[in-house]
Order: structure tokens, then sequence, then C-alpha cells
């Protein structure tokens, strides 16, 4: 069951006031005048959001919201996934525009989106998935916190940014075939925090086959963690 609030309020310093009083602007999608600060309200209703008849813990549909047979058969490390739209155009363009071009507006828009689809119930760790060491200096910044910023201000948690680590830099994860994926980030986190009875909240942008998910929900439970839970920006769906 998802939170439908408002997500946090913005926070207006002169400087802000002042830029968009004299700077015009457009929506980042279409160019057309937006009273908003990034989409405009035409762009941002067209955004394809997932449906709630889906499976509770991978978030692939099915009839109901019952659990899928993948899910039966081979059940993940993880216990339930929450995402907010599917990934396909335009998401994917807002999700490349942080990730590859550091437009931090996305960032604002994309982590509030997550803000207002929190699960019930408060968790005991926010968790962005973390890069590799090699990954984060190339890239400058891990686009998975910026999105989870808005998450840690609503819930007053911090964010755990050290004490999980993907300590084996491997390919991306977008470069392999879906079935060499789970095999390609096998043993790839390392988590130094003692998780016993504790519940986290693993924040990601993209849910794929979900492997890089599992492997690091199979590491948090080797530390002890209860329930690990997904909350991501954009789920890939099968054919």
């Amino acid at each position: 069951m998802s939170n439908s609030g408002a997500g946090p309020s913005r926070i207006w310093t002169p400087g802000k006031w002042l830029a968009d009083a004299l700077l015009p602007r457009e929506c980042f999608l279409c160019a057309a005048p937006s009273a908003n600060d990034f989409l405009c309200a035409a762009c941002a209703a067209s955004l394809p959001r997932l449906t709630p008849e889906r499976c509770p813990v991978c978030a692939q549909p099915t009839p109901g919201a019952s659990v899928c047979g993948a899910c039966i058969k081979h059940a993940p490390q993880f216990d339930a996934t929450h995402a907010v739209y599917e990934y396909r155009f335009p998401v994917d363009r807002l999700i490349q525009s942080l990730k590859y071009a550091h437009r931090l507006a996305s960032a604002d828009f994309l982590g509030n989106a997550l803000a207002r689809t929190l699960p019930d119930g408060v968790p005991g760790l926010l968790l962005p998935v973390p890069l590799s060491q090699r990954r984060l200096a190339e890239r400058g910044f891990n686009q998975v916190v910026e999105l989870a910023r808005p998450l840690a201000r609503q819930l007053g948690l911090p964010m755990e940014t050290s004490r999980v680590q993907r300590q084996i830099d491997t390919p991306p994860q977008a470069s392999l075939p879906w079935k060499a994926r789970a095999r390609n980030i096998r043993h790839a986190f390392e988590c130094r925090i003692d998780l016993a009875g504790r519940s986290v909240l693993v924040i990601d942008d993209v849910m794929t086959t979900g492997a890089t998910l599992n492997e690091l929900a199979g590491t948090l439970k080797a530390r002890g963690a209860a329930r690990v839970e997904n909350l991501v920006l954009a789920r890939a769906l099968k054919a």
C-alpha cells in the first residue's frame, strides 16, 4: 500500500524567487511555458504510471495484484517492490538526463515522485543502491542518492551511504543479456552494519531483471536484516 499524500514542501530562497521571476521556464520534455519547475502539467500527467495490478514482490503486472509465478517458483531475497513508473519514454529520458547529463532538476522532480509513493511504515534504514568507487569517480555523484534526498527529508531519516558498498566494479548491467546479469553482480556488495531485526528500504532508479536488488538484499539479510523492500522510480516490464 502506498502513501498518496503530498511530498515535502518546497523551500523558496530569495535567489530562487528572483530566478523564477526573471527567467522564463520551459517544460523539459515539450519546451512549452511551464508554471512548474521542470515539467508542464500535461507532460507530468502523461508519464506512464504503473497500475496497482502488479506483483507485490517484483512489481510486474499480475491479475488482482497476486504474486507472480516467477516469484512463487524462485522467491527473491527482497520481500516487496514499490515502483512509480513504467520504464519507457519519456521516463527513460528523464532518468538519463540526471544520470548522464547531471541535470539535478530531474532529481528534484523524480525524487518527489518517489516520496509520494512511500510504502506504509517507517523503515529502519534508508539505503540508496551504492555505485562502485570507479563509477562514482567517473560520474561525480550517485544519482540514486539525489533521488533519495526527498525521502530522507520526509521521513526524517539519514541515508546510509558509506557502510554498505559496492566492492566489485562490474560491467554495467544494461550492457549484458538478462540471463547474465545475476552472475555479473554476484558478491558485488559488502555490508558493514549489524542489521539484526531491522527493516531496510532500498532505493534505486530503474529495476530491470531485479538481479542487482536481489544480490543487495541477500547481502543485507546475511547481516541480519529482517525485511528488505525496494522503492524504485521505474520498472522495466516483461514483453
